[in-house]
């Protein structure tokens, strides 16, 4: 460590392993971890911030100059002051997320092909169901079309894994005249880098079309103002009545109340929610009571080695830093994401 070390402070339960990590990325770094609190006098001469849910306000860190977050949405930590300052750096951990998310679709997708919802009903009985083979017929994900709102490291992974079994992709994206990866965090050998797999992209005002030739249409987008209800009874209602709906983005991508009413009349075949408009998804919901949904908690994106993963892209950063080169993952003001 050197004389005048830059200060880091990281409000995260890392392990000690994580830590020594991270102070090996260079000599130029002071990292002190708090957890679960970070006292005032700590945050007094941060001038990098690795965070959770921690944000000191822009009087108790008057030094900071950039501030990593342990997550890939920014939504939730955007309104916040000491984010609102122009002259701090934010990041995020996007790009974390592709696998395991790609992951959690395609293993949601099967389990409804092969309707292991009906199956566990059927075992919480006891009671082998009747006419098995008329009961239980998967079509199968081969042939099917998978439709992708917004094709960042998610999406692209997911076209990836479902492109290899045999599904047409289709995919929106909001520069169409770009296809190639963007310059955020990419776990090596995964995605589609060069954007080859989707046999078509349309406009994010185009979804709808898209969503209408779709037999899965999964939800892979920030949450912004344009982005804000972007399924809407309009959109569902161009939705053939085979389609199911995976929301692995935010919930208040979806417009809820116009989501319920659509599968209330079997105007789509389903959906698979992982995130909701209200977060537990409240006991009176109607959406706990419907055989056409699946409900996760809001955990698709986690795994054993989430920690190992977000921290990677934290030293990949530091070292950036400390090099004077630009951080991976920064947050656009202007987009919101």
């Amino acid at each position: 460590m050197t004389e005048n070390a830059i200060q880091v402070v990281v409000a995260a339960d890392f392990s000690d392993e994580i830590m020594t990590m991270l102070r090996q990325v260079s000599d130029q770094f002071h990292i002190q971890k708090y957890f679960p609190d970070v006292p005032d006098s700590a945050y007094a001469d941060a001038e990098i911030l690795y965070t959770i849910r921690h944000f000191p306000t822009p009087e108790q860190a008057p030094n900071l100059k950039w501030i990593q977050v342990h997550y890939a949405g920014l939504d939730s930590v955007i309104d916040r002051p000491i984010v609102k300052q122009t002259n701090i750096e934010v990041t995020s951990a996007s790009g974390i997320h592709a696998v395991p998310i790609a992951e959690f679709c395609i293993g949601m997708m099967l389990s409804w092909e092969l309707q292991l919802k009906k199956m566990i009903h059927f075992q919480d009985k006891a009671e082998w169901a009747p006419n098995p083979y008329d009961v239980f017929k998967p079509h199968g994900l081969r042939g099917k079309t998978l439709g992708i709102a917004g094709y960042g490291s998610i999406g692209r992974e997911l076209a990836r894994i479902a492109h290899a079994m045999g599904m047409t992709v289709l995919a929106t994206k909001r520069d169409l005249r770009a296809t190639t990866e963007d310059h955020g965090y990419t776990e090596p050998g995964i995605g589609d880098p060069t954007g080859d797999i989707p046999e078509r992209f349309y406009p994010p005002e185009a979804i709808g079309s898209m969503a209408s030739v779709c037999d899965y249409l999964v939800l892979a987008v920030p949450l912004t103002e344009k982005t804000y209800h972007m399924i809407n009874a309009d959109v569902l209602k161009r939705m053939s009545s085979s389609c199911v709906l995976i929301n692995i983005a935010r919930g208040s991508v979806v417009d809820e109340v116009a989501l319920i009413e659509a599968l209330k009349a079997n105007k789509i075949a389903g959906a698979i929610l992982d995130v909701f408009e209200q977060e537990p998804l409240p006991a009176d919901s109607p959406l706990w009571e419907m055989e056409n949904v699946i409900i996760s908690p809001h955990v698709a994106g986690n795994n054993t080695r989430y920690h190992e993963r977000a921290a990677t892209v934290f030293a990949e950063n530091l070292r950036r830093y400390a090099e004077k080169q630009p951080l991976l993952n920064r947050f656009d003001r202007q987009t919101g994401y």
